[in-house]
């Protein structure tokens, strides 16, 4: 038995990418950050796993009463967590609001790509054309 596996504790390259992901949130935490700023928290992720931490994180920010600003290409991910959207296009804010304010011309614009936007089940879903 390697030094990593006794007592339940691992070395930080034996992690998984969701274990991973959810160290470095309690890092920032015990940094007692304000805002956590983070880069495709959920990419590299099985679907589960990428729930898992999108929960974790609303979590995070409703009991450390701070905020989060992550980066994220999964629309449909973005539209079931985020409270505000920030499209970027040729590396200038291209519009912004909340989820119920983006329609399929402004993906369209930003994407290059037709969608639909449906509501499923409470939840917006976007669909490719």
């Amino acid at each position: 038995m390697g030094p990593g596996t006794d007592a339940g504790h691992s070395w930080i390259d034996e992690l998984s990418g969701g274990q991973l992901q959810k160290v470095c949130i309690a890092r920032a935490l015990v940094q007692e950050a304000k805002v956590l700023l983070l880069d495709e928290p959920t990419s590299s992720l099985d679907l589960k796993n990428q729930l898992d931490i999108l929960h974790t994180i609303g979590r995070v920010i409703r009991e450390h009463r701070i905020s989060a600003v992550m980066t994220m290409h999964d629309l449909n991910l973005a539209f079931r967590f985020a409270d505000r959207f920030l499209f970027l296009k040729n590396g200038k804010v291209f519009a912004g609001g909340r989820p119920d304010h983006v329609n399929g011309d402004m993906v369209a614009a930003v994407y290059g790509v037709k969608v639909d936007i449906l509501r499923h089940n409470g939840q917006v879903v976007i669909v490719l054309n």
